[in-house]
């Protein structure tokens, strides 16, 4: 199954896409989308859903998993987060895609085995999981494969025949 994991952001919105069995993962693709924080929130809303739109139809996803809004410094960044998250269950339910949310505490647990593991270590945990011999740009595209890897092995995959899961 492919997944598109998201890691929503105003700033940062940070994508990862795999394909997965359920129990090995292979890296497609991840990058971010940034917006300009002077540009109004509905234009920078506008670019992430034109970016989104442009990653869900490239790579054809069979799902979506995106990070659940935990905190934020205050109330208006909150607000802020969920629009972006709005703007990423659209999209999904625009392509008919089923969308999973996942806790950053069962991210981390499904990743790296510790709920409070540090960014430093999801980032190397991601970057062993799915073979990838370099680092990216920012944290945001690792997270985004956190909760794609996250979602990919707690779906529920048909056993093969012959198989066992």
């Amino acid at each position: 199954m492919r997944i598109v994991g998201i890691d929503c952001g105003t700033e940062r919105t940070g994508f990862g896409v795999i394909d997965t069995d359920g129990r090995s993962h292979q890296f497609v693709d991840a990058g971010v989308i940034r917006t300009k924080p002077v540009d109004p929130l509905e234009k920078r809303l506008h670019l992430i859903a034109c970016e989104l739109r442009c990653v869900i139809g490239a790579y054809s996803p069979g799902a979506i998993a995106v990070e659940e809004v935990f905190h934020a410094v205050n109330a208006k960044s909150a607000l802020k987060l969920a629009h972006v998250r709005g703007v990423a269950l659209l999209l999904a339910a625009e392509a008919g895609l089923a969308v999973s949310e996942y806790s950053p505490l069962e991210v981390k647990i499904s990743v790296v085995g510790y709920g409070r593991a540090e960014k430093q270590q999801v980032q190397m945990m991601v970057l062993s999981l799915l073979g990838i011999g370099r680092q990216f740009g920012s944290f945001d595209a690792t997270d985004a494969l956190a909760v794609a890897i996250c979602h990919g092995t707690r779906a529920n995959f048909p056993i093969a025949a012959g198989g066992s899961r």
